[in-house]
């Protein structure tokens, strides 16, 4: 028996763009995000999922929508846990602009490694508990099944380090891209990674679909 776990990461949003933290709040989708969302939608349509799962902002939520109207009969939930690692006082802002505001600590931040953060925001050492909970408590509820996670890419790059036995901190090694598709069948002695960082072609979007 093995449970099929689809995660994709939204597609492009406002912040994206301008390279911006984001991480609680909303930006809206660029008209190039919608498009990613689109293609998503046609390149899962023939997969009969029975649980999409979202984490809670628009952007993750907007996916899950477009790609269950494809679908009869699947549960849409909203889980928090799958939520991106919180970027506290720095939401909203770039890199460079994190650094004249807080130089002290963005170098207390990245020299803690996976302990580090921002003020107010979330350690990715605390970002990994959160979500590898996540993880076992969808394969524990749902064994044999195939779920939709609509996240974002620490979250789905956790996932990956967990399932081959490799540290969190090793998470930077896996590219995830806006509007792309990760897949892992997983049994009960591991996991077999399908496809990782799929991203669907835009060319098969009909106006239709936007």
């Amino acid at each position: 028996m093995r449970t099929s776990v689809w995660l994709i990461r939204h597609g492009q949003t406002q912040a994206n763009r301008e390279r911006r933290y984001q991480s609680h709040s909303d930006s809206p989708l660029t008209s190039y995000g919608q498009r990613q969302v689109a293609a998503l939608a046609v390149r899962l349509h023939a997969i009969p999922f029975g649980l999409i799962i979202t984490s809670p902002r628009e952007r993750t939520r907007r996916a899950a929508e477009v790609i269950m109207q494809g679908h009869q009969g699947v549960t849409l939930r909203e889980d928090p846990a799958w939520a991106e690692v919180g970027h506290g006082r720095w939401e909203g802002l770039t890199y460079a602009e994190v650094r004249a505001q807080y130089p002290a600590e963005a170098r207390a931040r990245w020299d803690a490694g996976i302990n580090g953060k921002a003020e107010g925001g979330e350690s990715l050492a605390d970002a990994n508990v959160r979500i590898s909970a996540a993880w076992r408590s969808l394969l524990r509820d749902h064994p044999g099944g195939r779920v939709l996670i609509a996240t974002h890419a620490t979250p789905i790059q956790l996932i990956l380090c967990a399932s081959l036995g490799l540290p969190p901190q090793d998470h930077w090694h896996w590219r995830i891209d806006l509007g792309s598709l990760t897949c892992l069948d997983v049994y009960p002695t591991g996991a077999i990674i399908r496809m990782v960082n799929e991203v669907p072609r835009l060319s098969k979007v009909s106006k239709e679909s936007l």
